[in-house]
């Protein structure tokens, strides 16, 4: 596929060094002024000040020069105008109004984690000592950013720009289109497109080396403020991923997230397991094989009207 990676993201709050300092706090690295990171990947998330809080840029690569010139080709059909300097493309999402970079290029790759000893049935691991999880003294901390989820009440539009515009490729899809997860790496999403009262960040994901470290990471946000608590641990259906879902202090979402499908062979998930048609009883996709359930703050969440009273101030969709 041409997009190849999801890079950072940049995101506008109206306390940022609120914001930054939550992040040292937890796990990630201050690698430049703004600017949070982790061991492998030194720009993951770039912190501004803004009146509301969005996401204000959303930064990609692909593998070409040629590349470029096929988005921009495809985006301006559609109506976005886009400049292309170098080996990087520029332009503005028309549904939410952040801008999107695209360089040429390739994600840094990741270090493998340490693997924890386990004791699986008729597979002994560990003996004559404590789980790691329960002796280390330090947690583990985020590896990288995976994956952002989008809201908005203009799916059309904003389905049709990031997956015929941009290029991201469907692995699922609810209703044919009531909600699209998109990937431009082997993860079974980086992007989900959902229905939303108004244009949003619904949430951005971090990933953890495994369910302990997800466990703990949770813990120390919930024992430093018990109200960041949305929902888990469970383990979703569509991506299979293991999550916790919290608020950072600015009022977003964000997700410890472990164990995600990882697509290979898109002919071959096509065939076996891609569907667009997915509906739960309640006319949803299933959210977890095990865990707690979504609650109503999942979807609508308690500053919407904050955000789409500040869109709209900006003549914003």
């Amino acid at each position: 596929m041409a997009l190849n990676g999801l890079l950072d993201i940049e995101m506008c709050v109206p306390d940022p060094a609120e914001l930054n300092d939550f992040w040292l706090r937890h796990g990630l690295l201050q690698t430049a002024q703004g600017v949070l990171g982790t061991v492998d990947r030194p720009v993951q998330m770039r912190i501004a000040e803004g009146s509301y809080r969005h996401m204000s840029e959303l930064h990609l690569s692909c593998e070409t020069e040629q590349d470029l010139a096929d988005i921009a080709a495809r985006i301006g059909s559609m109506g976005v105008d886009s400049t292309i300097s170098g080996t990087t493309l520029t332009c503005i999402d028309p549904v939410f109004n952040h801008r999107v970079v695209i360089d040429v290029g390739a994600q840094h790759p990741l270090s493998p984690s340490q693997r924890r000893a386990w004791n699986h049935v008729g597979d002994t691991q560990r003996t004559n000592d404590r789980a790691e999880a329960v002796l280390e003294e330090s947690l583990r901390v985020p590896r990288r950013l995976g994956h952002v989820v989008l809201a908005t009440p203009h799916l059309a539009d904003a389905t049709a720009f990031i997956i015929d515009g941009l290029g991201f490729r469907v692995s699922d899809q609810v209703l044919g289109g009531l909600a699209t997860m998109g990937r431009v790496e082997q993860d079974h999403h980086n992007l989900f497109i959902q229905p939303g009262t108004t244009s949003y960040i619904n949430h951005y994901a971090l990933e953890m080396d495994d369910i302990d470290a997800v466990g703990k990471a949770g813990q120390a946000v919930v024992d430093e403020n018990p109200d960041a608590h949305v929902v888990g641990v469970g383990r979703h259906y569509l991506g299979s991923n293991v999550f916790w879902y919290l608020l950072d202090p600015a009022g977003t979402m964000f997700e410890f997230f472990t164990d995600m499908d990882q697509i290979t062979d898109a002919d071959a998930w096509d065939r076996d397991f891609g569907r667009r048609d997915w509906e739960g009883a309640d006319g949803h996709a299933p959210f977890a094989v095990w865990g707690p359930k979504e609650p109503e703050s999942f979807f609508f969440p308690a500053d919407a009207d904050v955000i789409a009273a500040a869109r709209e101030a900006l003549g914003l969709k």
